[in-house]
């Protein structure tokens, strides 16, 4: 079985792919560049890379839905 991700986690990313949808690729340290830029705040390192692991993830699933 797989980590559980938060619904904070979940909910942030959402809503980061509605608002910037060209901002997140297949690329885990872009993504976490743009994370980074687009979150106010500066979220912690753990934070930000959960985030963008979340994105990522999220991506390449619509990615092949799209296929």
């Amino acid at each position: 079985m797989g980590r559980i991700k938060t619904m904070f986690v979940k909910r942030t990313t959402e809503k980061l792919f509605e608002k910037h949808p060209d901002a997140f690729g297949k690329d885990f340290t872009a993504n976490k560049k743009s994370v980074s830029s687009l979150v106010g705040g500066n979220p912690s390192k753990k934070l930000r890379n959960t985030i963008a692991g979340y994105a990522t993830r999220l991506f390449l699933k619509r990615e092949a839905r799209a296929l």
